[in-house]
C-alpha cells in the first residue's frame, strides 16, 4: 500500500537525482568556457589613416587548473573591462602582454589580487599566463600569450588557458615595450560553445 513514507522517499530520491544532474550540467558548462577575443592587426595597415583589420582569437580556459584566475578573468570580461586595452609589452620570440587599462604595465582592475595557482601545466606556444609583480600572489587583470615554448616560466606563473584558434593573429601583434602602434583588444567575451 502506498503511504506517506514511501511518497517522501521517492520524492527525496527524485530531488537528489535532479540536483546531481544539474550539478553535472553546470560543471560541464564551466569546463567548456572559452574566451572570444577580437584584436586589431596594425601590422596590416599601409596608411596611418586606415582602420586596422580585426581578427578573432579563441581561448580555451582551464578552470580545473586555475579556478580563481579563470573566475576573475571571466568576471572582468563580462563587465567589458578588457575592451579597448592595448598590448603594452610585446617581446618577439616570447610573449604579448595586455590587461592594463593604463597601458603602462603598472595598472590593473579594482578587484583584489589573486593568490598564485601554480600547476604542472607547461608554458607552450599559445599558453595564457597571468602577469604579476615580484610577489607570487599579485596577479590581477594583466595576462600574456606566449609566442613560443617558455618552459622557464613553468611553476613560476599561473597558466589559465590556451589559444585554440587564431594563433596566426597573435603572431602578428605589433612588437615593442610599448609598441609604436600598439594593437588592442576590441572585445573580449565569454562563450560556453567550447
Amino acid at each position: 500500500m502506498f503511504n506517506i513514507r514511501s511518497f517522501l522517499i521517492i520524492s527525496f530520491s527524485f530531488l537528489i537525482s535532479l540536483v546531481i544532474i544539474m550539478t553535472d550540467t553546470n560543471a560541464e558548462n564551466t569546463s567548456s568556457q572559452n574566451l572570444v577575443i577580437e584584436i586589431t592587426q596594425n601590422a596590416e595597415i599601409t596608411e596611418p589613416s586606415e582602420n586596422p583589420p580585426i581578427a578573432t582569437i579563441i581561448v580555451k580556459l582551464f578552470p580545473d587548473v586555475a579556478p580563481k584566475h579563470v573566475s576573475q578573468i571571466t568576471m572582468l570580461a563580462k563587465e567589458g573591462f578588457y575592451d579597448g586595452i592595448i598590448f603594452h609589452r610585446v617581446i618577439d620570440g616570447f610573449m604579448a602582454q595586455t590587461g592594463d587599462p593604463t597601458g603602462t604595465g603598472m595598472g590593473g582592475s579594482d578587484l583584489p589580487d589573486i593568490r598564485a595557482e601554480f600547476s604542472d601545466e607547461p608554458f607552450n606556444r599559445g599558453t595564457l599566463g597571468m602577469a604579476r609583480s615580484q610577489h607570487p600572489d599579485s596577479a590581477n587583470s594583466q595576462f600574456f600569450i606566449c609566442f613560443e615554448e617558455s618552459s622557464f616560466l613553468n611553476g613560476q606563473y599561473t597558466v589559465f588557458g590556451k589559444v585554440i584558434e587564431g594563433m596566426e593573429y597573435v603572431d602578428k601583434i605589433m612588437r615593442g615595450e610599448p609598441p609604436d602602434y600598439p594593437d588592442k583588444i576590441i572585445s573580449m567575451k565569454v562563450s560556453n560553445d567550447g
